[in-house]
């Protein structure tokens, strides 16, 4: 039985429904009972298996597509590679292996992860074994410097709001209470600033689901980059516009109802990635489905490299890795990649136009 539970009906009991930000917020992150607060949910032990924890070879091609960034803008020099959202750390050790050859890289960047977690931030350190790593609970405090990041399956796990279009209107979704139980529930029908577009493309009945800090953390991120260079690759499920409810609850790797067990299980929605470039100020690529992205990078070839003295269980599992990463009907489709970079240059490779 989920500890939070009882806390979030008596919240709300006293002080009436809940937006579905306001939800997934509290479950994910509360400082006692908050599900990224209090656990390691990565890896076959945990509740889902993100990119990098399939194999290194996406970590690696990951790195050298930003190392070329930052070599295409003149190896600036100091720089910030940062990540967002970094897990276990385990992308991040393998961008460093895959770059260490890159001439001056190592030798400029200043390794900075974007992390709230303090049992991740364990796993990090332990995973990198680096003493100078600076972590920040925002992207707020980065330095002014030009930024090369990560942000792999960051963005679906910020909290979303829900409206049901009714007529010109849209009425929110709502967490309550029903029956001495969470319960969700519809708001009055009201106007919200800033999705007078989506009235257009939708009818009575659709849901749309977009995310205020969403967008603010998009900004930052594209302002910074803008003013002062990098570039940042964003990889996650989703789409060009958000349509229908994609709200889910993770856990032992089975979805299950998003209001069974409050703070134990992973709380994610499908990003929408014309929000992120709308609020960007910087240049942002083509949307991009990760297997396109990663074969224009050369992961067959790379693929086919790492085979070399391979035989049984582990040729077949890292053939099933390559197939999970690139497949259409696998991860190679549902996952898209977005880039943001200066205007005055050019898009990481794989992103090419």
């Amino acid at each position: 039985m989920s500890d939070l539970r009882p806390l979030l009906i008596a919240q709300i009991k006293a002080q009436g429904p809940i937006t579905l930000a306001d939800f997934m917020a509290t479950c994910l992150m509360h400082p006692e009972h908050g599900y990224y607060a209090t656990r390691d949910p990565f890896g076959a032990a945990g509740d889902f298996i993100t990119a990098p924890e399939i194999s290194q070879m996406f970590g690696e091609l990951v790195g050298l597509s930003l190392a070329q960034s930052w070599l295409d803008q003149g190896a600036p020099a100091p720089f910030i590679l940062a990540e967002a959202g970094p897990g276990r750390g385990t992308m991040m050790a393998d961008i460093l292996r895959a770059t260490r050859q890159v001439p001056g890289f190592h030798a400029a960047m200043r390794l900075h992860l974007i992390e709230t977690s303090p049992t991740l931030r364990q796993a990090q350190h332990q995973a990198l074994g680096r003493g100078d790593i600076i972590w920040h609970d925002s992207f707020v405090d980065l330095p002014d410097l030009p930024l090369y990041l990560l942000a792999n399956e960051f963005f679906d796990a910020l909290p979303i709001r829900q409206v049901l279009r009714d007529g010109g209107h849209w009425r929110e979704r709502c967490v309550g209470v029903t029956g001495g139980d969470l319960g969700f529930g519809l708001s009055a029908p009201m106007a919200i600033a800033g999705l007078e577009p989506r009235l257009e493309d939708t009818k009575d009945g659709d849901i749309v689901e977009f995310s205020p800090q969403a967008r603010a953390v998009a900004a930052l991120i594209g302002n910074h980059i803008e003013a002062k260079g990098g570039a940042a690759l964003i990889i996650d499920y989703g789409d060009w516009h958000s349509l229908g409810d994609t709200f889910q609850a993770v856990k032992g790797h089975e979805i299950i109802p998003p209001l069974a067990d409050p703070g134990l299980a992973d709380l994610t929605a499908h990003v929408d990635f014309a929000a992120l470039a709308d609020a960007t100020a910087s240049g942002y690529s083509r949307l991009t489905p990760q297997g396109v992205f990663l074969e224009r990078l050369g992961i067959t070839q790379r693929a086919q490299a790492l085979t070399a003295g391979m035989s049984g269980e582990a040729l077949d599992s890292h053939i099933s890795a390559h197939r999970r990463l690139t497949h259409a009907e696998e991860m190679g489709n549902l996952f898209k990649v977005m880039a943001f970079y200066p205007k005055s240059a050019t898009p990481p490779p794989g992103l090419e136009p």
